[in-house]
């Protein structure tokens, strides 16, 4: 641990070598259990040929699912992460032994692996995590903008699963003032709205000078100088900005990377598709699918498919209505198939017919699409892409977020868009289909725009 309070390197390193460690002896305890205290020379020599496949995978793939990231988490989201990873590494087990021709790695052993390694590798993590909880410091974060900014990313702190960022003061007027008085104090200062520019210098300049971190809000002038490529001219060095495209290369391998999954995914979801279809049918007049206007790349309309979750006279009166929490329009089979994402499940079909990606940013339909390019100047950049299943939003934002906050998210995405990055995404969707907060719709009178709205101490409101 550094002097800031943070882990180092070298020990996220250790607990990821002692949790592979901790794998393996799941595995082999399995084969002991298989063959009552006496494992077979050819069984114990698959295990052995096989361990370093399994093991650089487990390692990818917990890395991938943010096993071993425990900040802004709670118990329940370590044990389940946990559960996931098992049950995709029980798959990755077959795959990986039936490539290697190690036929000796007996199904049941594969069983007992993934209970075993489930309840290991939970209470290491969970003694990890507490670990983390009890020796990392809490980072004090100082939050300065108008109200209207601050309101909001203070909300957001006070989240349940924030067990490391507290929010100790904020700042909403005389910024560089109040915060040379404060900066001894915390750790982290957080710029939430555009300021002066001048007055913004400053709070760069002393925020360097007292070695604290910065952090900024994603306006587009911040989203645009991510991923810059640096220039040099003779004895000057030039910062270019890259825009929010896919360069030809990336969209070629991204297309392909879609083709594959969304055939496997297929076979995989095929029966849930067809019991999700007879459900439909037999709870609700109407089509089983249901086709609907929307908007992928270059602004281009196509038919969605989904599986129908409302009444299939939703919007005869009503028209063009954004989904909501506790919506009535939506039937009860209808609520489990949306809780679980069983109605995207057809949109495989728009992937094949390349109306659509796997991971990008979510359709709208037209009539949403002209009011907020109206609203936002840079809303068409979501569009450079194709529209996808699951997207950066989906995963890291709140389906209940307003289209203005799924717009920063889409736009991140592009701008750091790679084939490991759609990956990651894919595994974490697995996590979020549990998430209820992450199923609701957009909520009614949610905005927070003042202070007093959560109830923030006034005392430490600087002004």
């Amino acid at each position: 641990m550094n002097r800031n309070g943070e882990w180092s390197g070298a020990r996220r390193l250790f607990i990821i070598l002692f949790d592979v460690i901790v794998y393996n002896i799941a595995i082999f305890f399995s084969f002991w259990l298989k063959f009552h205290g006496t494992i077979p020379q050819r069984n114990f020599e698959t295990f052995e040929n096989s361990a370093l496949f399994i093991s650089i995978f487990f390692i990818a793939l917990n890395l991938l699912l943010g096993a071993y990231v425990f900040y802004n988490r709670i118990t329940s989201d370590i044990v389940f992460v946990t559960v996931i990873s098992q049950v995709l590494m029980s798959f990755a087990i077959m795959t990986i032994t039936f490539a290697g021709r190690w036929f000796a790695f007996p199904r049941m052993v594969i069983l007992y692996s993934f209970i075993l390694s489930t309840i290991l590798l939970s209470i290491y993590r969970l003694i990890i995590y507490k670990t983390y909880l009890k020796v990392s410091r809490d980072k004090q974060v100082v939050i300065v903008g108008f109200e209207k900014d601050v309101a909001p990313a203070v909300q957001n702190f006070a989240s349940q699963k924030n067990n490391k960022h507290r929010v100790c003061s904020v700042i909403i007027d005389h910024f560089t003032d109040n915060l040379t008085r404060l900066i001894d104090q915390v750790d982290i200062v957080y710029l939430a709205s555009e300021i002066a520019e001048a007055e913004k210098r400053k709070i760069y300049q002393l925020v360097t000078k007292k070695e604290k971190k910065l952090f900024l809000n994603t306006t587009f002038e911040n989203l645009i100088m991510i991923n810059p490529n640096i220039m040099n001219f003779e004895d000057e060095s030039i910062i270019e900005s890259t825009g929010f495209k896919i360069n030809s290369e990336q969209a070629l391998f991204k297309r392909l990377f879609d083709i594959v999954v969304s055939l496997v995914l297929l076979v995989i979801a095929s029966p849930f598709m067809l019991l999700t279809a007879l459900l439909v049918k037999v709870t609700s007049p109407g089509p089983v699918i249901y086709k609907q206007i929307r908007i992928t790349k270059d602004q281009r309309e196509f038919p969605i498919y989904k599986f129908r979750s409302m009444s299939a006279t939703a919007e005869a009166k009503s028209g063009p209505v954004l989904a909501k929490s506790h919506d009535a329009r939506v039937t009860p089979v209808g609520k489990f198939i949306r809780a679980v994402r069983f109605d995207e499940l057809p949109q495989l079909f728009n992937v094949l017919k390349g109306d659509m990606s796997i991971v990008g940013p979510r359709p709208e339909r037209p009539f949403f699409v002209d009011q907020f390019n109206a609203e936002n100047p840079y809303y068409y950049l979501r569009h450079n892409v194709q529209a996808g299943i699951t997207g950066y939003a989906q995963v890291y934002g709140k389906y209940v977020s307003d289209y203005d906050s799924k717009l920063k998210f889409d736009l991140l995405y592009i701008k750091k868009y790679s084939l490991l990055l759609d990956l990651k995404i894919l595994l974490q969707t697995i996590k979020i289909l549990f998430d209820k907060v992450s199923s609701q719709g957009l909520a009614e009178d949610e905005a927070i725009d003042n202070l007093r709205s959560i109830d923030f101490p006034t005392d430490k409101i600087y002004q």
